[in-house]
């Protein structure tokens, strides 16, 4: 390296070492403070393809959500068929019944199945998994009004074990463990859709 090329990089590593020490890091609270809505009912979350995908799920969010926001008072209300849908009555009816002023409510659509067969050497072993394409839409509700107050969405690709196929090409997600068969999943749409309730991190 000459000498001039040494000088450029070394006053370069002097700019950039002079711009980053005048910052610092700030704690910024997260959008959405739940604990403004004193109680907040909970709608297990719907998943359209059923079994126990839909409470892992819920059970997720709410442990995300409530993870940078204090003591949080959440009651569970079950779901959309035990408190008879999502209409604005059947909201304030349940909003007079629990006390609770907002909801929290979502759905986990799951498409675009994707199957990957491994066969091992020999044609004596092999795999079934897929790549699936998933969303989770979730949204707070106003009891009072019915009206949606917050809303988000989250999209991702995985490859998820643990199916079987049925005559007619039908896919079926039947893990013992749900955990174990979708938990990565599950993390990342959770992960995004939980971003406004969450402490942030940035520099000034």
């Amino acid at each position: 390296m000459s000498r001039t090329s040494r000088l450029v990089l070394v006053t370069m590593v002097a700019v950039v070492t002079f711009s980053c020490a005048g910052k610092q890091t700030f704690r910024v609270p997260p959008r959405v403070d739940l604990k403004q809505h004193e109680m907040v009912g909970l709608i297990e979350f719907s998943s359209s393809t059923g079994g126990e995908l839909g409470p892992l799920v819920t059970r997720r969010f709410t442990e995300m959500a409530r993870r940078d926001q204090g003591m949080v008072r959440i009651v569970a209300l079950g779901s959309e068929a035990d408190v008879a849908g999502m209409s604005p009555k059947a909201l304030q009816a349940l909003g007079r019944e629990h006390g609770v002023q907002t909801i929290l409510t979502g759905k986990l659509t799951i498409s675009k199945v994707r199957p990957d067969i491994r066969i091992g050497a020999g044609l004596r072993s092999g795999s079934l998994s897929a790549r699936v394409d998933a969303a989770l839409a979730v949204q707070l509700i106003e009891t009072s009004t019915g009206a949606s107050i917050w809303s988000t969405s989250a999209r991702a690709t995985q490859s998820v074990g643990h199916i079987s196929v049925f005559k007619g090409g039908d896919f079926v997600f039947d893990a013992d463990d749900p955990e174990r068969a979708y938990g990565g999943l599950v993390d990342i749409l959770v992960g995004q859709a939980t971003q406004d309730f969450r402490v942030t991190w940035e520099r000034r």
